[in-house]
């Protein structure tokens, strides 16, 4: 038998807290370990729960998820063990779901998305993979888009072939790399290559940070 999922959960909501803890324990493969209200006591119960994944709101008091999840990444770069962090966000938000993801966390989803999308994004990010809630992704980034001027692509997107752009378009559009490949009729293997290259070549930690590039750089519609 396999570990379990070690699941945190960061919300200043008790009745919501209340809800999600419920729901995670009720899996055989996923473990909740803990809860905090706000991010300054969410720090302190990713350094001693050790989730393997931490569900983070943005907004709370003391501290907003965006500066937790900042300082958690931080720990790990600093090689300190910490959680992926999946942001709880709500159509209301749009840049600061963007700001969330460029400071380390995996992925967002909706706060009231359905419970088995949830529980099938943490084992997604669990296992390495980012996520964005499909249904906000193209309003959410939109959004944040249209407050950008339009300029010229940035210096280090101009280092990537030709075939490096079009995979890029496609990623930052939400194709799989199954779909990638099929569409562009070279192997899934193929794909992740040029995934990774591109990402080096940016300066980008995931896809989900691939994608705010795009819409912040206006390279997509």
């Amino acid at each position: 038998m396999t570990d379990r999922i070690r699941v945190a959960l960061v919300d200043d909501q008790a009745l919501f807290r209340t809800g999600i803890r419920m729901l995670v324990s009720s899996q055989p493969d996923l473990e909740f370990v803990g809860e905090a209200g706000d991010g300054v006591e969410g720090i302190s119960l990713a350094a001693s729960a050790k989730p393997d994944v931490i569900l983070m709101d943005i907004r709370m008091p003391v501290l907003d998820g965006i500066d937790a999840t900042a300082r958690i990444v931080q720990a790990r770069a600093a090689g300190a063990e910490s959680p992926r962090i999946l942001v709880l966000t709500t159509f209301d938000l749009d840049e600061a779901a963007a700001r969330a993801i460029r400071a380390g966390a995996s992925g967002f989803v909706l706060k009231d998305a359905d419970p088995e999308f949830l529980l099938a994004a943490i084992r997604t990010v669990h296992a390495g993979t980012s996520v964005i809630a499909a249904s906000a992704t193209k309003e959410l980034f939109q959004q944040f888009g249209s407050r950008s001027a339009a300029a010229a692509p940035p210096p280090e997107f101009g280092e990537l072939t030709q075939r490096e752009r079009e995979i890029f378009l496609l990623a930052a559009a939400g194709r799989s790399n199954s779909e990638i490949a099929a569409q562009e009729f070279v192997s899934e293997a193929t794909v992740k290559t040029h995934i990774s290259r591109i990402l080096a070549k940016l300066g980008l930690r995931d896809r989900v940070q691939l994608v705010v590039y795009a819409y912040e750089n206006r390279l997509t519609d």
